[in-house]
């Protein structure tokens, strides 16, 4: 792949992303995904020697602490007001805990090992009415362990969307604001690396900050005993908390060709 930074393949996958987000994406039209599958077209062709990345090798299980190096690293692209661009590498049996990315959109692309990739659906905004309705259906659910009544307060209802394990050879796993907005990503066998675009960037100021979140098992016995119509398949209660402490995510420069 050249290296003058105009015609490298990243320059080429960064202007696009910039023409698909540069306007707030209108969910139906055309142009936007005209823009989103060109932008996918070009990530499936994105491996690890056309970012100068070299695959990594597998150092047994992830660090127990900070003294020994972080579990994820991230390697810093480039950044507009329209979206964000950089890679994760994680090593091996390293997770990233279930998150989400409120009201902006997301392409990963594998550029080495396996990720397994678990993504949930985020319900639309619900009107007064239906929080409330929510809270009550939160308020007759035994949960296991038991929550502290404070805890309800930051329970979220979803559904599954999916759940794969990802290679270099798949194509990119996209997220919008509503489907597979929240998940969680683990190098399953082995060190992992991949191309992360969202967009819009992360900004607490604007609303767009990082929740973390834990899946809740819900009592068998009240499930059996909860009466009523049956809950949709593959229905979770997602509890909101605090980053893991078991996680962070370190920096390290980025050694591909430059973008502009």
């Amino acid at each position: 792949m050249p290296w003058d930074n105009m015609s490298s393949l990243i320059q080429m996958i960064a202007r696009q992303a910039r023409a698909t987000f540069k306007a707030m994406p209108v969910a139906d039209s055309g142009a936007f995904h005209d823009d989103l599958s060109k932008l996918r077209n070009l990530l499936e062709k994105i491996r690890a020697d056309d970012l100068n990345l070299g695959t990594r090798r597998s150092d047994g299980p992830p660090p127990l602490g900070p003294h020994q190096g972080p579990p994820v690293t991230y390697m810093h692209i480039c950044e507009t007001e329209c979206f964000s661009m950089g890679i994760f590498l994680l090593q091996s049996g390293a997770c990233i805990p279930l998150h989400d990315h409120p009201g902006m959109h997301g392409l990963l692309k594998v550029l080495y090992g396996n990720v397994a990739i678990k993504c949930f659906d985020k319900e639309e905004e619900e009107e007064a009415e239906e929080e409330a309705e929510l809270a009550a259906g939160a308020a007759s659910v035994q949960f296991n362990p038991p929550l502290l009544q404070c805890q309800r307060a930051s329970l979220r209802r979803s559904l599954v969307r999916s759940s794969d394990v990802l290679s270099e050879a798949n194509g990119p796993c996209l997220l919008t604001p509503l489907q597979g907005n929240m998940h969680q990503i683990h190098a399953s066998d082995g060190p992992a690396a991949f191309l992360d675009i969202l967009a819009p960037p992360y900004d607490p100021d604007q609303g767009r900050d990082c929740h973390y979140y834990k899946v809740l098992q819900v009592s068998e016995s009240a499930d059996k005993a909860s009466p009523g119509p049956p809950q949709r398949q593959q229905e979770v209660w997602l509890l909101e908390v605090p980053q893991p402490a078991d996680f962070w995510c370190g920096g390290e420069p980025y050694p591909g060709p430059k973008v502009s």
